[in-house]
């Protein structure tokens, strides 16, 4: 995949990386009936998931050092599989970054990370008004 910049990369997300990932979760967050935008609360559920790698993964874009999107994975069992799933949670690109390959690579690398973490099956949910998402 092509990208603008050499210098976008994705990765893992550590603590230090929280105050950029709220940013991207209010913006994903404003365009979400079920939600509303909350720095405090992210920055917990971002660290509960960040400290406890069991729980999940969140992987992010930079550009040098701005992130410009983010993913996360959640992990639970299927019954249906017999075996370890995820759950794709909140996925957003920065508006400038949009249409770029940069959700497409987000994308492939939290696909990627469950299927090495075991997963058999990952699940994708968006709401019903979220036609950017659908589209993508």
């Amino acid at each position: 995949m092509q990208f603008p910049s050499d210098c976008i990369f994705v990765r893992l997300a550590v603590a230090a990386d929280i105050p950029q990932l709220c940013g991207l979760l209010t913006i994903l967050f404003v365009q979400e009936a079920d939600y509303t935008p909350d720095v405090d609360r992210q920055a917990l559920g971002l660290r509960l998931i960040i400290e406890q790698p069991s729980v999940g993964h969140i992987y992010c874009a930079t550009d040098g050092d701005t992130m410009i999107g983010m993913v996360s994975i959640l992990f639970t069992v299927s019954t249906a599989e017999e075996g370890r799933a995820a759950w794709l949670e909140e996925m957003v690109v920065h508006p400038g970054h949009r249409v770029q390959g940069i959700g497409e690579r987000l994308l492939e690398t939290a696909i990627n990370e469950a299927r090495t973490a075991g997963c058999r099956r990952i699940t994708l949910l968006t709401d019903a008004t979220n036609t950017l998402a659908m589209r993508f």
